[in-house]
């Protein structure tokens, strides 16, 4: 089975065709993309910071 099929996407999510754009509009994707990296690396953050405290909570 190939690795891109086990990965679920969002409905809403569509690779985008690249190979027709501009080196500066390829720069851009690139900043929205690094940006969405970073909201999801947050987001992981604060999720595993809910579980170790909820972890810690109940070993009490």
């Amino acid at each position: 089975m190939d690795e891109e099929e086990d990965i679920v996407r969002p409905k809403d999510w569509s690779q985008r065709e690249i190979e027709a754009l501009s080196i500066e509009q390829l720069e851009d994707y690139i900043a929205e993309l690094k940006a969405e990296i970073a909201r999801v690396e947050a987001d992981i953050a604060a999720k595993n910071s809910h579980a170790n405290a909820a972890e810690a909570f109940f070993k009490n």
